[in-house]
C-alpha cells in the first residue's frame, strides 16, 4: 500500500517524504549511526507523495504536466524545500525547479 500525502500541493509543487536513516544508508550494518556532519551538503532525498496539476504555461492557458509522480524516489536542492509537520510527521513541499533528479529503481 502506498503512502499518502495529508498535504495537497498547489501549481507546480510536490509533497515529499524524506528518506530515513535506513533508507538513506547513514545507519551501517551493525547499527551505527552516521553523523550528520559526515554528509556535509549533499543534496536531500525523499519519495514523491503527491504531485501539484503543474503551473500555467506563459499565457495562462493550458498546464504544464510536472515530470516526477507518486512514488518517485527523488534528489533535491538542499535549500529547495520547506518543511512540515502534521501529526508528528515530516514533509518537504518542494517546486518541481528544486528537484534534481530521479532514480532509476
Amino acid at each position: 500500500m502506498s503512502e499518502k500525502s495529508p498535504i495537497k500541493p498547489l501549481g507546480d509543487r510536490v509533497v515529499v517524504r524524506p528518506l530515513t536513516d535506513q533508507e538513506l544508508g547513514t545507519v551501517s550494518a551493525s547499527g551505527i549511526i552516521i553523523p550528520e556532519s559526515a554528509k556535509k551538503e549533499k543534496p536531500e532525498q525523499g519519495i514523491v507523495l503527491a504531485t501539484g496539476p503543474g503551473k500555467w504555461d506563459e499565457d495562462g492557458e493550458k498546464r504544464i504536466p510536472l515530470d516526477v509522480k507518486d512514488g518517485d524516489r527523488v534528489v533535491f536542492s538542499k535549500y529547495g524545500y520547506d518543511e512540515v509537520k502534521f501529526e508528528e510527521k515530516e514533509y518537504f513541499i518542494v517546486s518541481e525547479s528544486s528537484i534534481l533528479g530521479i532514480f532509476n529503481e
